[in-house]
């Protein structure tokens, strides 16, 4: 497998899932499927790819596109600052509340969308707004890639509280790698399961913003360990949503997830960031590559034809349903390494590399 380079990008498939209530959950194939609704997980995911396509390119149409997925967000906030993520196609949340997971995740959009320099005053403040509310909830959380997810989007609240909370969350972290981490599973739990790579991205940021050594070598060595586990073939290969991998087994090699491509990218590229190791560079341009063939069945996942990215490989090929989460995962990891050599992040004027657009 040689060099790949990537198709311009095509976001005709992110407008096709999008309707007048936000982004749609699934698709048949490359056709919306109406009846699986939609999800605050996927809309908030979906705001920084828009604000992503606003700044990278200024059309109207996207930044139309943030408005729609943040009102989605507003609409899902609860009373007590939390969200509700799965809704109907009829508008109706199927819940009370959501999961911790969407929690943070719907922290790391606002907190980006609030702090990015092109995002008009109103919806900024839409935002403050929604985060301000949101923040009584942050101590009180549990799982593990909550707090994550938290530390992705508070590192862009410049108050002292969104500090302390970066700090509470990523000693949390901190606490339960050196619980579970041994000379042979360099991990924060007795299991890898899904978006195992926001852990030490976490913990890259925490780790830099506090200047704390302990937490920085802790993201080096649980990205190794997780760079051990799904680089074993030279190409990136993420830990299979059928079985996972426990201490002691053997990594389920299928089904492969695009989200994993995507949030592992991110955290090479944040591990540059903090710690400035130029390998971490080629390796998010491999994660990339994992969608555009560079992966085991040696296949691309994105359609020519619709812009879209397929939902995954499995034991018999790639799962051609174009979903939400997979044009996402896609379109991000995308706009942030096109992002770097558009902006010279990667390398900068004097040929040096330089760091990449936060997100």
């Amino acid at each position: 497998m040689g060099n790949i380079s990537a198709p311009p990008f095509n976001s005709d498939h992110i407008f096709r899932l999008t309707d007048d209530t936000g982004m749609l959950q699934h698709a048949k194939f490359s056709v919306p499927d109406p009846a699986r609704g939609y999800t605050a997980d996927d809309n908030a995911r979906a705001l920084i790819v828009a604000m992503l396509l606003w700044a990278a390119y200024g059309r109207q149409e996207y930044l139309d596109l943030a408005y729609r997925y943040l009102s989605f967000l507003m609409n899902a906030q609860t009373e007590n600052g939390k969200y509700r993520n799965f809704m109907s196609y009829g508008r109706l949340f199927l819940e009370e509340e959501g999961s911790e997971d969407c929690f943070g995740r719907c922290l790391w959009a606002l907190g980006y969308a609030a702090a990015n320099p092109g995002t008009p005053d109103g919806m900024r403040e839409a935002c403050r707004m929604l985060l301000a509310k949101s923040m009584p909830n942050v101590p009180g959380l549990k799982w593990l890639r909550a707090k994550a997810y938290s530390i992705i989007g508070l590192r862009h609240v410049a108050t002292a509280r969104a500090g302390d909370y970066i700090q509470d969350l990523a000693g949390s972290l901190a606490a339960s790698y050196k619980k579970h981490a041994t000379k042979k599973w360099h991990w924060f739990e007795e299991i890898m399961t899904y978006s195992n790579a926001v852990l030490p991205r976490a913990m890259f940021i925490a780790g830099k913003a506090a200047g704390n050594s302990d937490w920085l070598s802790i993201a080096e060595e649980s990205l190794a360990f997780l760079e051990k586990t799904t680089f074993t073939d030279g190409y990136f290969q993420p830990v299979g949503c059928h079985g996972w991998y426990s201490r002691g087994g053997i990594p389920a090699k299928y089904d492969e997830q695009p989200l994993e491509a995507c949030e592992t990218a991110l955290a090479y590229l944040e591990g540059y960031s903090a710690v400035r190791r130029i390998d971490y560079l080629a390796k998010a341009k491999k994660c990339r590559n994992w969608y555009l063939g560079q992966n085991s069945r040696q296949k691309s996942l994105i359609d020519p034809q619709t812009g879209g990215c397929c939902d995954g490989i499995t034991p018999t090929g790639l799962n051609l349903n174009q979903g939400a989460e997979s044009i996402i995962s896609y379109s991000l990891c995308s706009l942030v390494l096109d992002g770097l050599t558009a902006e010279g992040g990667m390398i900068n004027g004097a040929g040096k590399p330089g760091d990449f657009p936060a997100v």
